[in-house]
């Protein structure tokens, strides 16, 4: 009897430097991987504590947006970037809707309170049919130490 096994051939890509890529299932239990990852990278790039609280809250906020208009068995995508001062996020999603989070709720006056900038978008995605890319951005610098 012979085991057949599919190997996948896999391109290494070439991350950006200070970057860090996750991937879980867009679903609300997979929310802590997120926060735990962003609370480690803030820790290391010598952020204080209310500024890694901040990025932990921003990133819940943020990513519990996103699995709300997940499609169905999509993946929740984060990359972090860590530039000198500034700790950026970036989380995206695979949706059947065409539009983004609302900004007219409470969830996105806490996103935009926690973080120095945040921004959202949507787009088409040629590759899936009648999906888009929903993505939303922030940024959080390190609070002035005295």
């Amino acid at each position: 009897m012979s085991v057949e096994r599919e190997v996948a051939q896999v391109e290494p890509a070439t991350p950006a430097p200070n970057q860090v890529e996750v991937r879980v299932k867009a679903e609300p239990d997979q929310l802590s991987v997120m926060r735990a990852v962003v609370g480690d990278l803030a820790m290391r790039a010598d952020h204080d504590v209310d500024a890694i609280a901040d990025l932990r809250l921003a990133v819940d906020e943020a990513c519990s947006s996103l699995v709300r208009l997940a499609a169905p068995e999509a993946t929740l995508v984060c990359r972090f970037r860590l530039a000198g001062e500034q700790l950026s996020v970036t989380a995206e999603v695979q949706s059947k809707d065409d539009f983004g989070p609302r900004k007219d709720t409470f969830s996105w006056r806490v996103l935009s309170a926690l973080a120095d900038a945040v921004s959202t978008s949507v787009e088409s995605d040629p590759t899936a049919d009648g999906s888009h890319l929903v993505r939303i951005e922030l940024t959080k610098g390190r609070t002035a130490q005295v």
